[in-house]
Order: structure tokens, then sequence, then C-alpha cells
């Protein structure tokens, strides 16, 4: 059916902004990961310079693939399936022209600062105070934009996927509030609200459910509305999605502790996030196999479609680090594994694998609707994305895992008289092939991101106005 069931169109020109802008950011954010990589192999790349040295362009690196790429995708993809799915326009123009507005001047502002050593020095909120305010601000402004849509809606059911990026706005905006909580002394400088073992709580309170609600959360509702479209079949069962979705927000919020092994916090403390990881295992995998399933009857698609190829390896990624995760925060497994490689191996599994893939899969579904065209400019430059994403992906983790053992073994070898075999400085030199082999991985990907780019830019350039508008007219069957 095509017969419009009402005068106004979708608002896709918030949704392109975004779009666009996670490109942008995704080379930005991929490259600066490229080049702190290369500084691990070249310490002269550091450029004896305070503002280009790892310490200071790590956080901006995390901060840009996090929250500008990660955010930008985020945001798009949200807005986007919120007005198909509730088959109504989004509830404010003026309040979502400022959330992506705002969220590039935190970005920009992130840019500024870190370099100069601006930080809160709080793992994933090294932001301070006057930059955290605004991001607050845009923030609760998005879930303004976000729930009054969806309470306008024209569909009796809320669908599954707004499920997912709902809960993913409402505990980010928790997590920032409450972790945020900090004395400013001057203008660019302030100091936790929160001293030491109950701040460090907070802080990987925060810190792993940065990971559990943006990274993994938000990025589910993605899962559940572009999965199936691209796949052209329904969700394999809409029962597991709810099932998955309680358990996912009932668990997730505890398992912040196993960052804290071996420390300072108190041992059933430490106990507590091991079990819930560990059990966090099911609905993970639950979500995971629930994406799969819903390519029964399809995967013969994967022949053909680069895109859905995207999706699907996203999901194998997710199954793949939310088995690694719990894993890792067996308290026997984390004596091994804590402070080690292996730990930035199971991030990227996460970041790489599947919250980029993800993203990047999803973007290529939606461009060309934006911008009414049947498809991207080329599918075949779509397809080598793909492989250099794979196969960066593979290349990064393999060396990590290789490292993170390699160090964790050097580490606890000791002499019959009890002194360590090993100095930190021979276990660095034998990390060496595995940083450059990263170096290697990420540069895979990233050219990948370049390739994107111009096959976006193609395909917005051969688009009409009039075509860009008709795009987003709604119609009955739009969702």
């Amino acid at each position: 059916m095509s017969t419009a069931i009402s005068p106004t169109a979708y608002n896709y020109k918030v949704v392109r902004q975004f779009a666009i802008m996670t490109v942008v950011w995704g080379i930005l954010g991929m490259g600066m990961g490229v080049f702190i990589a290369s500084q691990l192999v070249w310490p002269e790349l550091n450029f004896g310079l305070p503002w280009t040295s790892f310490g200071r362009l790590r956080p901006l690196h995390t901060n840009l693939v996090i929250f500008a790429f990660g955010g930008c995708a985020l945001f798009a993809t949200s807005y986007y399936v919120v007005q198909r799915t509730c088959q109504t326009r989004l509830i404010s123009d003026s309040l979502a022209a400022f959330t992506f507005w705002g969220w590039q001047a935190v970005i920009v502002a992130a840019g500024i600062t870190l370099p100069l050593g601006y930080t809160s020095t709080k793992e994933y909120a090294e932001l301070e105070w006057p930059i955290d305010i605004l991001l607050g601000i845009v923030w609760v402004t998005y879930a303004a934009v976000f729930f009054g849509t969806v309470i306008k809606r024209k569909t009796k059911h809320i669908y599954v996927g707004n499920w997912f990026y709902g809960a993913f706005i409402v505990v980010t905006a928790m997590l920032h509030i409450v972790n945020s909580m900090e004395m400013p002394v001057s203008l660019f400088k302030s100091y936790s609200l929160y001293s030491g073992a109950t701040d460090a709580m907070i802080q990987w309170w925060y810190g792993h459910n940065a990971v559990g609600f943006f990274l993994t959360t938000g990025f589910l509702g993605m899962m559940y509305y572009f999965v199936p479209k691209q796949a052209e079949r329904p969700i394999y069962s809409y029962r597991l999605s709810i099932v998955h979705f309680w358990a996912l927000i009932t668990l997730y919020i505890w398992a912040g502790p196993h960052h804290l092994h071996y420390t300072a916090l108190p041992d059933w403390a430490q106990s507590l996030g091991m079990a819930m990881s560990i059990i966090l295992l099911a609905p993970s995998w639950g979500g995971m196999i629930n994406g799969m399933m819903t390519l029964s009857g399809a995967w013969h698609k994967l022949r053909t479609d680069p895109i859905l190829r995207f999706l699907v390896v996203s999901l194998a990624f997710y199954g793949m680090s939310t088995f690694e995760g719990p894993m890792m925060a067996i308290k026997t497994v984390n004596a091994l594994s804590h402070y080690t490689d292996w730990t930035i191996g199971h991030v990227h599994a996460g970041a790489l694998g599947w919250v980029a893939m993800i993203s990047i899969g999803a973007l290529y579904h939606m461009i060309p609707k934006l911008y009414g065209r049947a498809q991207m400019h080329s599918v075949g430059l779509i397809n080598a994305h793909f492989w250099l994403a794979t196969i960066g992906t593979v290349l990064y983790i393999a060396s990590m895992w290789v490292n993170g053992i390699t160090q964790g073994l050097m580490w606890r070898a000791i002499n019959e008289d009890g002194t360590l075999t090993y100095s930190f400085v021979e276990a660095l030199q034998a990390s060496q092939p595995g940083f450059v082999v990263r170096a290697i991985g990420g540069a895979f990907f990233a050219s990948g991101m370049l390739l994107m780019a111009y096959n976006t830019f193609r395909t917005v350039r051969a688009s009409k106005p009039a075509e860009v508008e008709a795009a987003a007219v709604i119609t009955a069957g739009a969702h």
C-alpha cells in the first residue's frame, strides 16, 4: 500500500545530518586509533610534544569512536526507526536540530580540551564539567524528542527496537549524571564528589554500563530493526526479543565490579560482579541467536548482499565478545588477563566487530532511503569495505589475544628464589610484533571507512532535492 496516512513527512533532515557525521567521525576516530597504535610501534610519532602524546590522544580516540561515531550512529538510527515504526514525525524539529548541533559541539569541545590535557581522568568520562553539563542538556533533550515521538505514535504497538533505544537513552542519562557529579575548582578543572573505593565503584558502574547500554543496548535496538529489514524476514522470535530486553537491562547494571578484581573493592562486591557477568551470557546469547535465526530461509542472500553480511558478521562478533566478557570476569582468568592487551582485544572485538559493523550495515541500508535512491552508488565498494573491516578486526583482536596472554604469563613468572623472571621491558619487547599487527589491522579497518565515505558521497551527489523530499513522505507500509 502506498496511500499516504498523513500529509506530513518524516523528519529525515536530522537523520541525514547524523548519518553523514557518523561517517566523518568514524574516519577521524579510527584514524586517531591507527595513529596511536603506530605510536606504540614507533614512539617517535609522539613528536616529543605534550599534545600529541599517547596519554592525551588515547582518550580522544575513545571519545571520538564511542561518542562521536557510535553516538551519531545511535542518534541517526533511533530517529529513523522511531519515526518509521511509530508512523509519525519527530515531535519537535527544533529540539531534534538542537540535539544534532549540541552533540557536535560536545565532540568538538572534546577534540580541543583532551589534547590540551584538560581531563577528569575518569575512563570514558574524561570530559571536564562545562562539557559534561552541555552533554547532559543535549541528552535530556534527546530523551524528550524520542519519548515524545513514541507517545504521539499512530501505531498501537511499540516495536521492540524502540524499547532497546528507550532503555539506552534513560540509563545513559542516569550513568552520566551520577558519575559526573564533581566539584569545579576552575573553568576546566574539577574533582569527583566521591572518594576512594566509592569513586572507583561508581566509575566502573558507569564505565561498564557505557559498554552495556551505550554500546550494547542501543545497538541491539538497531539490530532488531535493520536485520529483519535487510533480510526481508520477520524477527525469529518476538517473545524472545522481549525476554532478551528485560533480562539484559536487569542484569547488565550489576556487572561493573568485574573491572576491579584484586583491588581495594570489598571481595563480596567483586564476587557479585563476577556472578552477574557470568549470568549475563544468557540474555546476550539469546539476542544474538534471535538475530541469527532471523535469517532462517534467507542465508542464501549473504552471497549477493554485502549489507546483510555486515549485519550478520556483527552478530557473530557480538556473540563472541559477550562470551569472552563473562569468561574474563572470572577471577582466576582475570588474574591473567587484567592490565594486559587481552582486555584491549576484547574491547575491540565489541567495538570493531559488533558496534562498528552493525552501524556500517545500518547506514548502508539507510542512506539510499534517506536520499531517495534505490541503492548505494557501488555494491562492489560495500563488498570491499566488508572484507577490509572483517580482516582488520580479526588481525586486531588476534594480535591482542596473543600479546595479552604473553604479557600475563611473563608478569606472573617467578624464579625459585621468588624474584620476577622477566622485567617489564622484556614483556614490552615480546609485545612488539603484536603492536605491529594491531596497527596493520586498524589501518585495514580505517581504510574501509574511506571507501564508505566515497560511496556515500557519490550516492548523495546523485540524488535530487525532489527525490530526497519524496523519500520522507509517510506511507501506510513505511514501517
